[in-house]
């Protein structure tokens, strides 16, 4: 009769446990809902564009009000600086491979949607003997603003 008992006290909490877990976008450490799902679609959007090479479409993505600035303050870019370099480092590489694992999003109280995220890139550049492929695997952030049932990229890229 005990032993039945601890069976049946193992079996409901495994149940009672397995309830509660968290589920998670695949690929990712984002829980799943409908918010965060929307804001890593978005997010895919920018992912496929650098890809692509697509200018044109990062531009779409990023708001009027852009403004980035490295941790050294050696680059600093508002919306036409993006474009200047978006443009400019595209024509540079003659490939690109961009993965992203999203760590974490963060609602902030001001409305803006900080995405940190690891990514490994791999750029195919001309190089003294031919194409070479550089790779960079690091972190950064996407600071995202809304736009209507959209977002718009504030600062990241």
């Amino acid at each position: 009769m005990r032993r039945l008992l601890l069976v049946v006290l193992t079996a409901l909490l495994f149940v009672a446990s397995a309830g509660c877990s968290k589920s998670y976008i695949p690929n990712t450490d984002i829980e799943n809902s409908g918010e965060n799902l929307k804001v890593i679609q978005f997010c895919e959007r920018y992912r496929h564009a650098v890809q692509d090479k697509n200018v044109a479409e990062l531009l779409r993505l990023a708001s009027p009000a852009y403004f980035s600035s490295s941790v050294r303050n050696e680059d600093i870019y508002d919306y036409n600086g993006l474009r200047d370099y978006l443009t400019q480092t595209f024509v540079k590489t003659n490939g690109i491979r961009y993965e992203i694992r999203y760590r974490k999003i963060t609602y902030t109280e001001t409305n803006h949607i900080l995405v940190d995220y690891t990514y490994s890139g791999s750029f195919r550049i001309p190089g003294i003997k031919g194409d070479e492929w550089r790779h960079k695997v690091a972190d950064n952030r996407l600071e995202l603003v809304r736009d209507g049932e959209s977002y718009r990229i504030a600062s990241g890229m």
